[in-house]
């Protein structure tokens, strides 16, 4: 499952615009990844299809909901590391799912404020909010995408209107690869993602480790008539880093990836969600 996002209220859409747009786009009966977790942590942007699914999953791993929030605390402290000690200033966070506290930009921009970020995502109801997300951010520095994982093109494309691709990137991949099911088709667009992109950029991945339970969790998702996801393992996850060079300490449960001073938060089951960063030589 998507493990990045979270959730805000729903605002009412303006006539003509690109939220207006966005939000016809919506089909309240096929369960949506971000709206799914916006009922997890308890936000307002979610169906009866979205909770009724939800329900299933949490019958299986009760703990996602805090996966969730531990996806996003290795995302903070990712960003800060990259801003800061790695001296990375371009990120690329492709998707992102809705707007929730410690956005990639907002993170990056607290620790180096000349940082520029671009969202990209496909999901209606992320794109109907993607004027909360940047709300007060400078258009200079922060824009938003309406483009699909599955073209890398186009992200790329959309990226470049805000990013120098020339200059070191660090592209987010946030529990985005489970939904593209074929590994090779994957790699293939992590490949050509890091391949638009200089030495000194990095590759920040999360994703759902193959395994009876997690297997089992995903069972009602990919029974909903949703775009299906899966699960890999340790072995196909680190492929997506072939020809980078891992950070310490590589490929490792959320919670174990650099935690602070007062170590992993929270009593997860470690099986379940990996998480890794790695550099372009």
């Amino acid at each position: 499952m998507n493990l990045a996002d979270g959730g805000r209220g729903r605002e009412g859409a303006e006539p003509g615009s690109a939220r207006e747009s966005a939000q016809a786009r919506i089909d309240v009966d096929i369960p949506s990844p971000a709206r799914v977790y916006d009922y997890w942590l308890g936000g307002k942007d979610n169906y009866a299809s979205d909770r009724a699914v939800s329900e299933h999953i949490l019958a299986v791993a009760p703990e996602l909901p805090a996966l969730a929030r531990a996806n996003r605390a290795f995302l903070g402290r990712a960003v800060r590391h990259l801003a800061g000690e790695a001296g990375v200033r371009q990120f690329l966070d492709v998707g992102t799912g809705l707007p929730t506290a410690e956005n990639t930009h907002q993170v990056a921009q607290s620790v180096a404020p000349d940082s520029r970020v671009v969202y990209a995502d496909n999901d209606p109801i992320v794109l109907a909010h993607a004027r909360a997300l940047l709300v007060g951010s400078d258009p200079a520095l922060t824009s938003y995408a309406d483009a699909d994982l599955r073209d890398p093109a186009a992200v790329l494309a959309a990226a470049a209107d805000t990013l120098d691709l020339s200059a070191p990137v660090a592209v987010i991949l946030l529990g985005v690869l489970e939904f593209v099911p074929d590994t090779g088709e994957a790699t293939e667009i992590v490949r050509r993602l890091m391949a638009a992109v200089p030495s000194g950029s990095h590759l920040v991945i999360s994703h759902g480790l193959r395994g009876p339970r997690m297997d089992a969790a995903i069972r009602p998702w990919n029974e909903s008539g949703a775009t299906p996801i899966v699960n890999r393992s340790r072995e196909e996850i680190l492929g997506f880093f072939d020809g980078l060079d891992l950070l310490d300490p590589g490929l490792v449960p959320l919670t174990r990836w650099r935690p602070g001073p007062d170590g992993p938060a929270g009593d997860l089951d470690e099986s379940l969600y990996v998480a890794a960063v790695g550099r372009k030589p």
